[in-house]
């Protein structure tokens, strides 16, 4: 048996076992959507407080109360604030490197799963296609074995054939929105981020000339000669 019947074959197997890869793609899309979308919903935080906020404490040199700020704010946000007052005392470039750590380490979060939704938005027409030429390819074949059919029989056949190219796509057209829906959800969020970075090291580079360490034990100071 040489190739070309060994892959004629496996073609006669038809188009079944494409309609259920597509099916269980189509549910894996579906779950994953869900997730997703369950995990976003959870991260809604008030952003523009939390950046306002901070940029009125650290204008004021109020360190102490804006690491509180952002210890008592959830949030992905709140998140990367809270790494870069961490690192406040060593200055505005150590507090710039763990924020963009901290961020690429929830981008990682954010976009886990994406790159299935996109995959199988672009490809499922093709799956789907493959198995309609697998249906028609068995069809002629069906035809060529029993002549006496006629037309109805490849008809019938190609009917059957193209249920995958639709199927196709009806599992593709979901994974798309979804993708894109998501993968804006995922630039808002990036915004946020920057933002609110860009409030803190605004902050620090603007303190330069004066240590966090000290002005965080001025307020202190302060605060217990008021009381």
């Amino acid at each position: 048996m040489n190739l070309t019947q060994k892959l004629l074959a496996f073609t006669l197997i038809g188009a079944e076992w494409v309609l259920w890869l597509l099916i269980f793609l189509s549910v894996a899309s579906i779950a994953i959507a869900i997730e997703r979308g369950l995990y976003y919903f959870s991260l809604r935080a008030d952003f523009a407080t939390l950046a306002d906020d901070l940029r009125k404490l650290l204008l004021d040199h109020h360190f102490v109360d804006a690491r509180k700020r952002a210890d008592a704010e959830k949030g992905l946000e709140a998140e990367v604030a809270r790494a870069g007052l961490a690192e406040a005392e060593r200055g505005a470039d150590a507090a710039e490197a763990a924020m963009l750590g901290s961020k690429a380490r929830i981008k990682l979060r954010l976009e886990r799963n994406l790159a299935f939704l996109g995959t199988l938005g672009s490809n499922a027409p093709f799956i789907g296609l493959f198995g309609t030429v697998l249906g028609i390819i068995k069809a002629f074949r069906d035809l060529a074995a029993n002549q006496s059919g006629g037309i109805a029989i490849v008809m019938a056949g190609i009917s059957e054939a193209l249920v995958a190219t639709a199927v196709g796509l009806l599992v593709a057209i979901p994974a798309v929105v979804f993708f894109n829906f998501y993968n804006r959800r995922v630039r808002a969020i990036s915004s946020h981020i920057d933002a609110v970075s860009q409030v803190i090291l605004a902050a620090l580079r603007a303190e330069s000339t004066h240590p966090v360490a000290e002005t965080d034990s001025k307020a202190k100071v302060k605060a217990a000669e008021a009381s």
